[in-house]
């Protein structure tokens, strides 16, 4: 969406400047970012795809990606909370994201782009898997 609203509205200025100094056969030149854009598209589908969660035994594996492929692995037992967390833009398409915080500071583990109703299940699911294994430290 916001690559949607940063490379049209400058397509259309550059394309009425370029059509304005120098004639509209050199504006269709202006159609050059429409064409970043609809490559954006297919890229940001492709980094959505990567994104991925598995609920294991013991621990929550956490997969993103596409050229760096990255996996975390978070154990029951070391989650301290569990937030459902849903910004403005989420908001507007109906998503929320899980963010699981642990004792590490670097830690990002973090499932974006939920059902709210699935990001609850989540979340509660995780709250009482973190309290079942962390009983026992």
């Amino acid at each position: 969406m916001l690559l949607s609203l940063c490379t049209v509205p400058l397509a259309v200025l550059v394309a009425g400047l370029v059509g304005w100094l120098a004639g509209p056969v050199w504006a269709l030149f202006a159609l050059l970012p429409l064409a970043v854009l609809a490559c954006g598209w297919v890229l940001l589908a492709r980094n959505w795809r990567s994104w991925g969660y598995r609920e294991r035994a013991d621990d929550l594996l956490l997969a993103r990606g596409v050229l760096w492929r990255r996996e975390t692995i978070v154990p029951y037992g070391r989650m301290q909370l569990v937030e459902v967390t849903s910004g403005p833009v989420e908001r507007r398409f109906g998503l929320a994201s899980v963010q699981l915080h642990t004792a590490a500071a670097a830690s990002d583990a973090r499932v974006p782009g939920l059902v709210p109703a699935e990001a609850e299940r989540l979340r509660d699911r995780l709250t009482a898997l973190g309290e079942a294994r962390s009983a026992g430290l």
